[in-house]
């Protein structure tokens, strides 16, 4: 099953979390907290977060969209 966009993800070959931003072909998008490269999972390697690391990735998040605002 392939998590909703928006929501956050673990990429199982090294552990790096990221926001899922879509999905194309075999590869779930994901996204690292606070901006960066995106990057492409096989769906069955994707794990789940612990809460708390995706409440800290979500400050990541809204830290780096809070510093865009003009």
């Amino acid at each position: 099953m392939i998590p909703a966009a928006g929501s956050y993800a673990m990429d199982g070959r090294d552990g790096r979390i990221g926001r899922v931003s879509g999905h194309r072909g075999p590869f779930v998008q994901l996204r690292p907290p606070g901006g960066g490269a995106e990057w492409n999972c096989p769906p069955g390697l994707l794990r789940g977060v612990p809460r708390f690391a995706a409440l800290a990735a979500r400050l990541r998040d809204l830290n780096w969209q809070s510093s865009r605002i003009p």
